[in-house]
């Protein structure tokens, strides 16, 4: 299979175009699976590989700790602080110290704010991360389930103590696009990359739920509540429809989808096993078409645009 995974660094240090998330590993994924995905993505030219301190309880980071420990500077590792328990200085001080000794690394390639906590003033938060970039126990900064104007609030105090927003995780796929109308724009802007994530919606894109198939849209509350919109489920079997007529699998389409997307997100991709995880790989090889992306794109409903004049723009 040609690679197709973009040439993507941040300072200098190449990443590629494409990640994969940890989030299933020691849940339901179990070692062997999650060993088995890692050397898929390995094999597919995958670098870039994300995780958090809230995922499985720790297991992910541990699991991916040990993946990465004989090529540990031939990959890219990303975690995530502050999910829970606020984003106070001692609270990510402590998650990191334990992130970093699941995952059993000195320095973290990206770390991430996992999301926005109004309780806490983000000068503190953004001080604690440029001190800790300045031990060099991390690369680079991320911010997570931020809105654009976060993002900016981010920047403005960031500079003040000569610390760069190098990252933001937004969620991004056919069914949920509200990230076109200022996230991605803004991102291109600011030349900040954004690693999007689900651009599976779940699961949903993959077609599987169409003929009663089991999955995290029919097992989690959360999942099921996000996607549940009936519009989203006629996206996502008219996109089965589409992948169908051009017999290649839907997943691959979807994210194709999200990945060509103009402003040049970093889809995540994830799974619980290499089968599964086989057609969202296949989308690093996939030559989706201008014709084909507009066709896709047709499916869902576009955003309104971020102004109080529709009918002017």
């Amino acid at each position: 299979m040609t690679q197709r995974i973009p040439l993507r660094t941040l300072d200098g240090q190449p990443i590629g175009g494409f990640a994969f998330g940890t989030m299933q590993y020691g849940g339901r994924a179990d070692r062997a699976a999650s060993d088995a995905m890692y050397a898929d993505c390995r094999a597919a030219g995958l670098r870039h590989f994300d995780t958090a301190f809230v995922y499985t309880d720790g297991a992910s980071e541990e699991i991916l700790g040990a993946q990465v420990k004989a090529e540990r500077e031939a990959v890219f590792v990303a975690s995530k602080v502050g999910y829970i328990g606020g984003a106070g200085a001692e609270n990510l001080q402590t998650q990191f110290e334990t992130s970093r000794r699941r995952l059993n690394m000195d320095v973290v390639d990206l770390l991430y704010l996992h999301r926005f906590d109004p309780n806490t003033d983000l000068r503190e938060t953004l001080h604690w991360f440029a001190e800790v970039k300045a031990k060099s126990q991390i690369r680079h900064v991320g911010l997570s389930n931020f809105a654009a104007w976060q993002v900016m609030k981010a920047i403005q105090i960031a500079a003040e103590f000569d610390l760069s927003v190098d990252v933001l995780q937004p969620m991004y796929s056919l069914v949920k696009r509200q990230a076109e109308v200022e996230i991605l724009p803004m991102c291109a802007d600011q030349d900040i990359l954004a690693a999007t994530y689900s651009p599976l919606g779940g699961g949903l894109l993959t077609g599987k739920y169409n003929h009663g198939g089991q999955g995290r849209l029919s097992e989690d509350k959360r999942y099921a509540a996000r996607y549940g919109q009936p519009w989203m489920h006629t996206c996502g079997a008219q996109l089965a429809e589409l992948a169908e007529r051009h017999m290649v699998d839907p997943a691959t389409l979807a994210v194709a989808w999200a990945a060509a997307h103009s402003c040049a997100p970093c889809p995540i991709l994830s799974a619980r096993s290499s089968a599964q995880l086989a057609p969202s790989l296949a989308a690093l090889s996939y030559d989706l078409s201008d014709a084909l992306y507009a066709e896709i794109e047709t499916l869902s409903p576009r955003p309104a645009p971020a102004t109080d004049r529709l009918e002017e723009s």
